[in-house]
């Protein structure tokens, strides 16, 4: 039995039984993952997959154990070669980081601006995707941190802490009759043709929820998982626009006018989120300071310290968190 082989069969399950795509991201051969997963087989005397032809169909209930031990097997490596990493040399490294196109474009370059500036050995890697994906990257080590605002609740094996709150505001053209209101109602915007983001991103759900009290239905034309496409077919008169505020830039979207919607809807918390039994380094530490300056490594120690998940959340709940 080796790493090798126990790499494989994890990254086999991630990527949904398909040996061609795990061939493409491990950046070796198909031929190459199924022999090794042939040959630990026979060393367990067990089948890890069940198989139709040539085809993996599902694992088995040896190999789901397997499988499961062989993550954890895997995390505790990576956790080694932290340490190793961390007395050879501290300032240098990498760091990988899921998340989605808000965070990216509008949340982090600040924080990549000072990170980079204090860690010029560190490696940085930008990942996007959408919510779920994101939250699957951390939770099997293909990333380090995952940052959202939704999906991240639907799984354990992640530590998840809060990092700042935000609100949405509603973008609409100058000629628009909602343009000259200073404070706009649920009513008036459920009425109009909406464009905002797709179900799953970015605080969605906060949205839905408040046009379902309210017994309304929202006339949603267009749905993007980018607020640049959003605020594009504002201009084109396609609908109005909600989104992030984060996201509605004055001096680049001042052809748009922005109208706060922080009471329409309940405000939405953008989370860090790695995985339980991470050894963090000096420079991941500081990456969530930098981004979130309330979540000190003793905080982050903690954290990772908690039994539940219960537990966890109560270190946060005198915590006063920014708004973005």
């Amino acid at each position: 039995m080796t790493l090798r082989q126990l790499r494989y069969i994890a990254a086999v399950a991630r990527y949904g039984l398909n040996v061609s795509a795990t061939a493409e991201q491990l950046h070796t051969s198909q031929p190459g993952i199924s022999k090794q997963i042939r040959l630990l087989e026979d060393e367990l005397g067990v089948e890890i997959f069940e198989r139709t032809g040539r085809q993996l169909t599902r694992a088995t209930p040896a190999g789901e154990a397997i499988i499961e031990l062989a993550n954890r097997v895997l995390r505790e490596t990576a956790n080694i070669e932290r340490v190793a990493d961390e007395f050879r040399d501290p300032h240098s490294g990498s760091l990988s980081i899921a998340t989605t196109h808000t965070q990216a474009r509008y949340a982090l370059p600040p924080v990549i601006d000072q990170f980079t500036a204090a860690w010029p050995r560190v490696a940085l890697h930008m990942n996007q995707g959408t919510p779920m994906q994101i939250a699957e990257m951390a939770a099997s080590g293909a990333v380090d941190f995952a940052i959202a605002t939704e999906a991240m609740e639907h799984f354990e094996d992640l530590v998840m802490m809060p990092c700042y709150h935000w609100d949405r505001a509603v973008i609409v053209r100058h000629d628009h009759p909602l343009a000259q209101k200073e404070r706009i109602t649920l009513e008036e915007i459920g009425g109009e043709p909406l464009i905002t983001y797709v179900f799953g991103f970015t605080g969605r759900s906060r949205l839905d929820q408040a046009f379902n009290a309210a017994g309304l239905t929202p006339h949603v034309v267009l749905t993007a998982t980018d607020a640049d496409v959003i605020k594009t077919y504002v201009r084109h008169g396609l609908g109005i626009g909600i989104l992030a505020n984060m996201a509605y830039e004055p001096e680049i979207d001042g052809d748009l006018v922005c109208l706060d919607a922080s009471h329409l809807f309940a405000s939405s918390t953008t989370r860090i989120a790695f995985r339980r039994n991470t050894r963090l380094r000096s420079f991941m530490y500081d990456f969530i300071r930098i981004f979130a300056p309330h979540l000190t490594p003793e905080v982050v120690d903690a954290a990772l310290a908690a039994e539940t998940e219960e537990e966890r959340q109560q270190l946060f709940e005198g915590l006063e968190l920014p708004r973005y």
